[in-house]
């Protein structure tokens, strides 16, 4: 089992920037996909950003790319989430994810972290 524990949400102005953190612990990190996903109030669960196991693929939703970076550091079992330029549409839950490499789903959530940013 892995265990996912996400930090670094609060309150920010539009324009201003955070840095989301996940912590994994439980099993060999690195032989994870790791995924950000938010939910907006009244809005689906969606994929913003992806990173695969080595660090050297990425992948960002068009809502956040060019603004949000997906990092990790696979010595301190630890995924990133740099968010610049916020807006206020990027008020939501965001929560870290966890897929092993040969399977399709998600299948460790970390409890999520709220952003709000406000206007």
């Amino acid at each position: 089992q892995v265990q996912l524990v996400e930090s670094g949400g609060g309150l920010v102005q539009a324009g201003g920037s955070l840095r989301l953190s996940c912590a994994a612990s439980g099993r060999t990190f690195s032989n994870y996909v790791m995924g950000w996903f938010r939910q907006a109030p009244g809005k689906e669960r969606e994929l913003i950003a992806r990173i695969n196991w080595s660090g050297s693929s990425t992948y960002y939703t068009d809502s956040v790319k060019g603004r949000f970076t997906i990092s990790r550091d696979n010595a301190k079992n630890t995924v990133y989430l740099q968010m610049n330029s916020l807006k206020s549409e990027d008020t939501a839950v965001y929560y870290c994810a966890a897929k092993e490499v040969l399977t399709t789903s998600y299948d460790y959530w970390g409890q999520g972290t709220q952003v709000t940013v406000s206007s």
